[in-house]
């Protein structure tokens, strides 16, 4: 059993499985995330019920890295073995019949990976050097009697700087040729595409990318533009400021002693 996932058939179904854990992870990913678009308190209470659940938060991440360490190191693999396997190009440069996404899947991988170190930096481990604006760690809010995380603020802060709104667009351009290729190879590695269904799988495949690319980007485009969130954002800010100032002043009167 274990000498099948050394062959290339193998290291098809590793990442095709791999994928579709993953992308089940973004699609409920943006369900989530799309919470920002109700009043501060749904997206909050969502946050703080996965947060408060320790052992079924650590078991999804634990499952995801799993998966992610999976499909990357596999698409490593395959890529160096294909290379190997062809060390004279195609006659004109591509293959016959491949696609811009087909060809470079594993450089759009390679950059969405480090764009999702940069999400966890931003919005996770909250460190100030990644958001252009402060310490987040500083932004809370009371939900139903407890202080807790203030992810609407954090959000909304985060989106209205206009460099982090442009690194998240173009994560999103590629996330969205990633997909539009993967989902459909994915069909196909599994065993579940042939010439009658290949056409609808991969209409299904870009029509589902395509409306994951909208989710996402439909965040980031209405909070700076002040569609959503400009007033909460104002008085975020002043907050941010005024607990950083706070801050700043204890630092200073601890070295005056």
């Amino acid at each position: 059993m274990s000498g099948i996932f050394k062959s290339s058939l193998g290291k098809k179904y590793l990442m095709a499985g791999t994928g579709v854990v993953l992308l089940s992870f973004v699609v409920g990913h943006l369900i989530g995330n799309l919470q920002v678009f109700g009043p501060p308190e749904l997206i909050n209470r969502y946050a703080y019920f996965l947060h408060s659940k320790p052992a079924l938060l650590w078991s999804a991440r634990i499952g995801l890295l799993a998966a992610l360490v999976i499909h990357v190191s596999t698409a490593a693999r395959l890529t160096m073995e294909n290379r190997a396997a062809r060390p004279i190009g195609y006659a004109g440069g591509v293959a016959f019949g491949s696609t811009w996404q087909s060809r470079h899947m594993f450089l759009s991988g390679a950059v969405i990976l480090a764009f999702v170190a940069y999400h966890l930096a931003h919005f996770t481990w909250r460190l100030p050097a990644v958001n252009g604006l402060g310490d987040f760690t500083k932004l809370q809010t009371v939900l139903d009697g407890k202080t807790v995380p203030d992810v609407y603020g954090m959000m909304i802060l985060g989106f209205q700087v206009w460099w982090v709104v442009l690194l998240y667009l173009i994560a999103q351009v590629l996330l969205l040729a990633h997909l539009s290729h993967g989902i459909a190879s994915a069909f196909f590695s599994l065993g579940l595409r042939n010439h009658v269904w290949a056409p609808h799988l991969q209409r299904a495949g870009l029509a589902l990318s395509v409306a994951l690319f909208l989710g996402f980007v439909s965040i980031p485009a209405a909070i700076f533009t002040r569609v959503i969130g400009a007033d909460y954002a104002e008085k975020t800010r002043m907050e941010l400021r005024a607990a950083t100032q706070f801050e700043a002043a204890l630092v200073r009167g601890k070295e005056a002693r």
